[in-house]
Formats: structure tokens, C-alpha cells, sequence
């Protein structure tokens, strides 16, 4: 019999569908994605769950103004949200909207039974109210500002169903008390403490100024309060009241991924409302910071907006992935920029995984036709890199298990950095031909195809597609997704295997230019308009027979910016038989390694090129000179009488990769 998985329950909230989602809305998806990427790869059976919350006011009036019913207005934005999930590539397991029939059963069910458990009356509530956040404020004075979004709030009077949440002050504060772990991280713990102990009062569940909402049993012209609506959606997804075993299996959630905005909703209303109903908590209530764009927490009303597609469009989805969690303490506030994105994504993955990926295969290519070589003797340095793999497995999984994704990928990064290093120091280019130096560059070159490995796994939670085309390219069998970190340890590549197909992983990008993408997608309006075709102006005719003038024979920027060029560094080269003129390059773009025919021999020794900065066109279709592919072209000057090829090189440090302009 196989044995059961334990299961992971991970939540996100469910998302308010007044408006089109934003990043924002995308940072909270993303880390419960690689959380549960991460424990699947850990052996549990996961379940990871998000979705939409469409009642309340503010939607009511949102559907108004878009001259919309309510239902029109939430499936429309709902499938916005599940198309950008999609396009995220979340790995969601269910998706809940809080308009479905049974989560209303499920709502009314969960209330009758606390009703009937003797907490809930039926009361008048005169107060403040801020309809953008769905929240009742404690500042009675008329007008009062909302302390969480700064709008002017709204005066109410009307009957309501209170909850006796004064009741359970003590049933929580003992449970915090006995729980330490239920509220993460500690600043949030302490805030949430501190509210408690500054006493709750009764709660408002329930209101009769508005229609669209979820009916009260027994007494239709209520409608309960969108928050507790909202909260119920965690037990209504697995299965309550009716899917007992489903039910049982799941609940209660491992952990709720939440913003901090929302703490008190999650750790103080929603604990007490299952006390009582007499139900388990959930394991953890996690509460991260703000995603800042422009120093503040991004909204549609104060017009600092970055959207998810642009990125995705220009960079993919796993560079806004690495950076949201390399970039960001998860917990606390972290601020956005596109520079700092970019950057980010060409020093660490373009010239990071990238690279290690690229110049890896490329020379295993060349020297062993494309088999993993087998290693032979090991020396110091290969065991010094190969104890810095083994060191960083479990140092991973336990930044992992705490949600420091930042420290996780910093941890991965250095044995990257380590190889990158290695690989520079031990040369396996360089060496020559006989047994000896094959034997040692087998060693090397199995030794970082084994550190691409390792660090490829361990990334996989944050990187998924990426991860995906590398462990292909190792000819690792398996989806990435399915492999046990339980059981990862370094020595356990096999030589032999034929390496699979390279796809490309993180081209090189310009600055200026993937800015200006992103800017432009992301606000359309402000695209610079297409160069507008010249319309010839009629002259005054010329005599009978008179020549046309001569055509120039200068091209337009516009001709001048198809040609890609970036500096190149030349790894290997050597002659091709019966070719006097050729030499065989494999040369280094900063994305890959690609191989390159120059005609060169003539005037330049092989050796006297390893190393060597060059410009390479990089975006020429690959053509064959005496049946080799050449994948690009070096750019070089042409000097004398005969021509005599000159390099171009650069007199000062450039970076491999760079674009020329």
C-alpha cells in the first residue's frame, strides 16, 4: 500500500474585484507558488488556494458606475485574475469566487452553528464606515478619515447581527500565548497582541443598506458583512459542511499568506469566529509587508500602478519571480523599481544561472559530444566546490521552511558564483589533447555540470520554467517539479547521459531599451508614435531627359538598430581542416556560448585568442562555411592592400554581454 503524503493547505486572500489586479495583487500568488512548489518537492500532497471576493458595497457601486450588473461586473474582473494567474504560470489548485452557491451554504451554515452556540444577536449600528476597505472605523467624529487608506469615511445607522467577539479577548490572548508560531513574523504577533489587549468589542456581521451579498438565513433583508463572507471561503474550498473526508483531510490551512493591512481580520476576527463554532485554527497566519512602487504601497487611486503583463512581456515570468524574492525580505515592506528589476536580472541570471548553463553545455558539447564526461581524480579545488554544493542543500531547505526566499536564493547564488569562478580558474578551454588533459577536464566539466544540478533543484520553487529547460538540458529524466529534495546530495549525476536540446534562458537585455518596453506596454497612451511615411512634395519638372538624382546610399537609424552587436569573449579556437583561412571560435555573449566562424587564421595564432574581448554580431541567421555553423559574426577592421583582418577591441574594462550601440 502506498503510503498517504501529508498534506499542505497554503491560502492566499482572496482578492477584492473592484478593479483590474496589479503587481501588487501578483506578490502574494508568487510566494505561496514557491511555497508550494517547495513542499511538493518535499513530499506533501499540496493544496494551494486563491480566488475572488465579489460582494459588498464598493463592488455594488463599481458595477454602477460601469453601467454593469454586479454578476456581470465580477465575472468579468474574476476572469482577469484567473487569466493572470494563468499567465504567472501559479500552479493553483483551486480557485474560489464568493459568489458560488455552495460557499453561500457554506457562510450560512458556519454562522448558524455559532448563532446557535450563543454568540450572535441581533442589535443597531451607528458609526463610521469606509466603503473602499469594507471596514467599520473606530473614530466616531463625522467624516473621519480611514486609517488604512486615508479616504473620508461614511455615517451609517442601521439594525445589524453582532458577533460577541468581547467574549473570546482571553481565548485568544491564551492561545497566542500557547501558539507563539500562529502569527509570524514578530512584529506582527506584537501588533496583533497589543489590539487584542486593548479590548475588542462586538462585531457588526451583517448589513441591511445593500442587496448584493450572501442572504441571512431566516432573515433575507440582511446580507452578511463582506468580511466574514470573505473569511469563509478558506473552509468552503475544502469541502465544508458537506465533504466531511475532504473536509477532514485538509483543515485546518498549514499557513494563510496575508497582507499586513489585513492582520486583524485574519489573526483576531476569523480565530474567534471558528472558536465559536467550535472548529480548529489554522496552523499559521503569515503577514508580509507592502510592495512600495514610487515609496509607496501601490493603489489605482494614487495613480503608481505596475502591472504584472509588461514584465512578463519583456523579461518572463521568472525574472519578476527571482526578483520579488531575492529582491524583498518576505515580511517586510520592500520597494519595486525597473532599474533595480533589470538589474537584478542581467547579473544574476543573465551572467548567473545563465551563463553556468550556457558555457557548461557548450564545452561539454565540443570536448565530449554532448555526453556528461565521467570524473576522474579529484583535486583540492574540485572538493573544495563540491562541500560548497553539499553545504548549500540544507541550508536552503531551512531558509525554505521560513520563508526566506531572499537567503534561500542568496545561499543558491554563491555556489553559482563559486562555479563561475572555478570554471574561470581551472580553464578546461585551455588545456590540450592528450589523455591527461582530457582526463582533467572531464573532472572539471562534470563538476559544474553537477553544481548546475544541484542549484537547479533548489531553485526550482522560485524559477519553474527556467529550472524546467536546464534540467533538460542535462538530461535529467523526470519533471524538475516531482524530483525529492529529501534525497538530493551531491555525486549523483551519471556520466554518460546525452545532454538535451538548449533553449535559451535569459538573454542579455539593454537598460534604456527594456525600460522603455515595459513603460510603453504598461501605458499604452503614452507609446511614441510610428515614424510617419514621407509623402513626396512635387517639383517643378526638369528639362525633357534630364537624369534622375543619384539615390544616397545612407541607411536610417532605423536600418542601423536591426543589427545586434555585444561584446564577445573568445573561449576556444582552433583551425578547420582543409580550411587555411577559418578558424573555429566558441565564444561567450554574456547568454550563451555560441560558435563562430572567423576568417583569420591567417594573421592569428589560436592561442594567442582565448580570452580576448571582441564585438559580435549577434542576431545573423547561422550559415555554414565548409560544413561547420557558424552562429555570428566577429567584427574586425579591414587594414592594407590585402586586407589584412584587425580585431575590434575595447580600451577599456567592458563588461561580456554588453551591448554595442
Amino acid at each position: 500500500m502506498t503510503p498517504v503524503k501529508p498534506k499542505y493547505y497554503i491560502t492566499t486572500p482572496i482578492y477584492y474585484v473592484n478593479a483590474r489586479p496589479h503587481l501588487g495583487h501578483s506578490y502574494t500568488p508568487i510566494a505561496a507558488d514557491t511555497i508550494a512548489r517547495y513542499k511538493q518537492m518535499r513530499g506533501f500532497d499540496v493544496l494551494f488556494l486563491t480566488g475572488t471576493d465579489e460582494h459588498g458595497q464598493k463592488v455594488e457601486r463599481s458595477a454602477k458606475k460601469n453601467n454593469e450588473s454586479p454578476i456581470e461586473f465580477v465575472d468579468r474582473v474574476a476572469g482577469e485574475y484567473r487569466d493572470l494567474w494563468k499567465e504567472l504560470g501559479l500552479r493553483v489548485d483551486r480557485f474560489i469566487r464568493t459568489t458560488e452557491t455552495r460557499h453561500a451554504h457554506a457562510v450560512q451554515h458556519l454562522f448558524r452553528e455559532i448563532q446557535n452556540n450563543g454568540y450572535i444577536y441581533k442589535g443597531h449600528y451607528e458609526g463610521n464606515y469606509c466603503v473602499s476597505d469594507e471596514m467599520y472605523i473606530d473614530d466616531s467624529t463625522p467624516g473621519a478619515n480611514c486609517p488604512e487608506c486615508g479616504r473620508p469615511t461614511e455615517r451609517i445607522k442601521e439594525e445589524n447581527y453582532f458577533f460577541q467577539l468581547s467574549k473570546f479577548e482571553k481565548p485568544l490572548l491564551n492561545y497566542y500565548e500557547q501558539h507563539p508560531e500562529f502569527i509570524q513574523p514578530e512584529a506582527r504577533r506584537n501588533e496583533v497582541i497589543s489590539f487584542v489587549r486593548g479590548g475588542l468589542r462586538d462585531l457588526s456581521i451583517s448589513r441591511t443598506t445593500l442587496k448584493w451579498g450572501i442572504p441571512w438565513p431566516g432573515d433575507e433583508k440582511h446580507v452578511f458583512y463582506v468580511w466574514t463572507d470573505a473569511l469563509t471561503n478558506y473552509i468552503t474550498a475544502v469541502g465544508y459542511p458537506i465533504k466531511k473526508d475532504e473536509f477532514n483531510r485538509y483543515w485546518p490551512a498549514d499557513v494563510h499568506l496575508v497582507g499586513k493591512e489585513i492582520i486583524r481580520f485574519h489573526a483576531v476576527y476569523w480565530p474567534a469566529l471558528l472558536m465559536a463554532a467550535g472548529m480548529d485554527l489554522p496552523k499559521k497566519i503569515f503577514a508580509h509587508g507592502h510592495l512600495l512602487f514610487q515609496d509607496e504601497k501601490m493603489s489605482k487611486s494614487r495613480g503608481n500602478i505596475q502591472s504584472a503583463q509588461p514584465i512578463v512581456g519583456v523579461l518572463g515570468v521568472d525574472a519578476l519571480r527571482y526578483f520579488l524574492l531575492r529582491e524583498i525580505v518576505f515580511g517586510g515592506d520592500g520597494g519595486f523599481s525597473r532599474e533595480a528589476l533589470i538589474a537584478r536580472y542581467n547579473s544574476d541570471l543573465a551572467n548567473g544561472l545563465g551563463n553556468l548553463a550556457s558555457r557548461t553545455a557548450a564545452m561539454i558539447d565540443k570536448s565530449f559530444a554532448g555526453k556528461i564526461p565521467k570524473a576522474s581524480e579529484f583535486r583540492p579545488q574540485d572538493d573544495e566546490l563540491a562541500k560548497a554544493a553539499q553545504a548549500a542543500i540544507p541550508e536552503t531547505l531551512e531558509h525554505y521552511d521560513e520563508f526566506e526566499f531572499s537567503r534561500a536564493l542568496e545561499t543558491i547564488w554563491s555556489v553559482i558564483a563559486a562555479a563561475d569562478k572555478y570554471l574561470t580558474t581551472e580553464q578546461p578551454w585551455s588545456l590540450g589533447t592528450s589523455d591527461q588533459d582530457q582526463q582533467r577536464r572531464a573532472t572539471i566539466l562534470w563538476t559544474t555540470a553537477e553544481v548546475l544540478r544541484i542549484v537547479t533543484a533548489l531553485a526550482h520553487p522560485v524559477l519553474p520554467e527556467s529550472t524546467a529547460k536546464v534540467w533538460t538540458l542535462l538530461g535529467q529524466t523526470g519533471a524538475i517539479g516531482s524530483q525529492d529534495l529529501d534525497s538530493l546530495r551531491w555525486g549523483q549525476l551519471a556520466p554518460g547521459v546525452t545532454l538535451g536540446k538548449f533553449q535559451a534562458l535569459f538573454p542579455r537585455v539593454e537598460k534604456t531599451e527594456a525600460m522603455e518596453k515595459i513603460e510603453a506596454m504598461e501605458n499604452p497612451t503614452q507609446k511614441p508614435a510610428a515614424p510617419v511615411e514621407r509623402i513626396a512634395t512635387p517639383s517643378t519638372p526638369g528639362p525633357a531627359g534630364a537624369a534622375a538624382p543619384a539615390q544616397s546610399d545612407k541607411i536610417g537609424i532605423e536600418d542601423f538598430t536591426k543589427v545586434e552587436m555585444r561584446v564577445g569573449q573568445i573561449k576556444t579556437a582552433e583551425r578547420i581542416a582543409g580550411a587555411d583561412k577559418l578558424l573555429k571560435l566558441t565564444v561567450d555573449i554574456g547568454t550563451e556560448i555560441r560558435q563562430i566562424c572567423a576568417g583569420i587564421a591567417q594573421f592569428y595564432e589560436p592561442e594567442a585568442l582565448i580570452g580576448r574581448k571582441v564585438a559580435v554580431v549577434v542576431n545573423l541567421a547561422p550559415r555554414k562555411l565548409r560544413g561547420v555553423e557558424s552562429n555570428g559574426m566577429i567584427v574586425a577592421a579591414s587594414v592594407g592592400p590585402e586586407g589584412r583582418p584587425v580585431l575590434a577591441g575595447f580600451l577599456e574594462e567592458v563588461e561580456v554581454g554588453s551591448r554595442l550601440k
